[in-house]
């Protein structure tokens, strides 16, 4: 997992936050962010478990039949498929469009070619000023 947060600017308050990206298809794993504040929730999956990711798909986001059994953030909002990341300051919406000028700008892949998806329920999901909740598929399928 990349762990360099590099910075961004909200385009409603105009204030800076830190961010990393996390490509799930490298790391097996499912997102959601929450729909009040914004916050990122990563499901690790097993990787040769096929028949235990009836209700999860590997390498994006979690589909709209998932998200029923998704915990509650601890801000009291939900994990949902169609939620987007928040600035922390004021809590708007970033635009996956507007993001993409200071993504492709701290990627080290744009000189290469990388171009952002410019999307939030893509292959790469955003962890904001480090507001992240990890879950362990195994680990809740073991318990």
């Amino acid at each position: 997992m990349v762990t360099q947060e590099d910075s961004g600017v909200c385009e409603s308050c105009q204030k800076t936050f830190q961010y990393y990206l996390i490509h799930c298809g490298f790391n097996e794993s499912a997102y959601a962010y929450c729909d009040a504040c914004g916050c990122t929730l990563l499901i690790d999956l097993p990787f040769q478990e096929p028949g235990y990711r009836a209700d999860l798909q590997a390498q994006g986001l979690v589909s709209r039949h998932t998200e029923k059994w998704l915990d509650r953030c601890s801000c009291g909002g939900r994990f949902k498929a169609g939620a987007s990341p928040r600035c922390p300051h004021c809590k708007s919406e970033l635009s996956p469009d507007t993001a993409a000028a200071y993504i492709e700008r701290n990627a080290p892949g744009t000189p290469l070619g990388f171009r952002w998806q410019r999307s939030w329920s893509d292959i790469y999901s955003i962890i904001i000023q480090g507001h992240l909740v990890k879950i362990d598929y195994n680990a809740q399928r073991r318990a």
